[in-house]
């Protein structure tokens, strides 16, 4: 006889509660989705429509007025491609050290306890940001492309989370039977390691990649040569330029006796902003999108015990 799912008849404190935590979870989702969707219909909406307020959600009167005025913008498109080179030079070195950090980690050594300590102890108190541009600026890589792919290569938290993976997932039976096999470190790290970690690997680059396409800070103290610079620092120069050069007396000079001119200023300053940032944020969203399925397992792994 085939057993039958017995109906739990739910009380009115259970609906009460379905009911406000469905109206809680579609605020909370509103709440977070809403200010993207406006950042996006606002950067193709007229500009006198976002100065109205009038756009809400749906975009008004299409314009590309805004998109126009940031990719006038000579240095923009070098500053993607650096951006794109520094995130991929970057990223790769950053999982590849840390995987290999991650593997030493996992093993059983003396003094195993006392390095754990030593890493973990550099994720909560650094020697601060001027010691480190007078080292780097003493290593001469002040104002180089080295600098931008090497500095920040290692992230604590994403190495504690490999290190967990690679102990957790990868048993020491597989370590036992390659050194019988006559393998060492680096064939049974290459051949082994590296193979089973893909779920890892895949998150770390998320995460380093991200951060590394959104870095404009690191440019703005070392990098001097604007051939150089990175997407964000010059998308903050545009949008500092256009927001602050529309209420200075500077500008209301110089287009004294232009109104339409200063009228067109004032309405590409409105929606230049959002354009910045829908350009800078794009590559990383859909990064997100098609590598999501793997987050949900990467933040587990660092909630485990290593």
């Amino acid at each position: 006889m085939k057993g039958t799912a017995v109906k739990v008849k739910k009380t009115i404190g259970d609906k009460t509660f379905d009911v406000l935590n469905g109206i809680f979870w579609v605020t909370a989702l509103f709440a977070i989705i809403y200010p993207l969707w406006f950042i996006i219909i606002a950067s193709v909406s007229d500009p006198d429509a976002v100065i109205a307020g009038n756009v809400l959600f749906w975009p008004k009167d299409f314009s590309m007025i805004g998109y126009e005025a940031v990719f006038e913008h000579k240095e923009l498109l070098n500053s993607y491609k650096n951006s794109i080179f520094y995130t991929i030079a970057g990223t790769a070195l950053s999982v590849i050290v840390t995987m290999m950090a991650a593997y030493a980690l996992s093993r059983k050594f003396a003094g195993k306890k006392a390095v754990n300590f030593y890493f973990v102890f550099t994720m909560f108190f650094t020697g601060g940001l001027i010691p480190q541009f007078l080292m780097n600026q003493r290593l001469g890589l002040h104002d180089t492309v080295i600098l931008m792919i090497i500095i920040n290569s290692v992230s604590i938290w994403n190495l504690m989370v490999a290190r967990t993976y690679v102990s957790m997932n990868i048993p020491d039976e597989l370590y036992e039977a390659a050194v019988m096999d006559g393998a060492t470190h680096f064939t049974y790290f290459f051949s082994t390691v590296l193979p089973l970690s893909g779920t890892i690997i895949a998150v770390l680059c998320v995460y380093y990649g991200v951060a590394r396409w959104n870095d404009y800070f690191t440019a703005l103290v070392y990098i001097r040569d604007r051939s150089k610079l990175p997407l964000q620092t010059i998308l903050r120069e545009i949008i500092a330029t256009l927001s602050s050069s529309t209420s200075t007396d500077a500008f209301f000079s110089a287009y004294a006796n232009d109104t339409k001119g200063m009228t067109d200023a004032i309405r590409k300053a409105a929606v230049a902003k959002y354009c910045c940032i829908v350009v800078s944020t794009a590559p990383a969203v859909i990064l997100y999108i098609f590598m999501q399925k793997y987050f949900i397992k990467g933040v587990m792994l660092g909630s485990l015990k290593g």
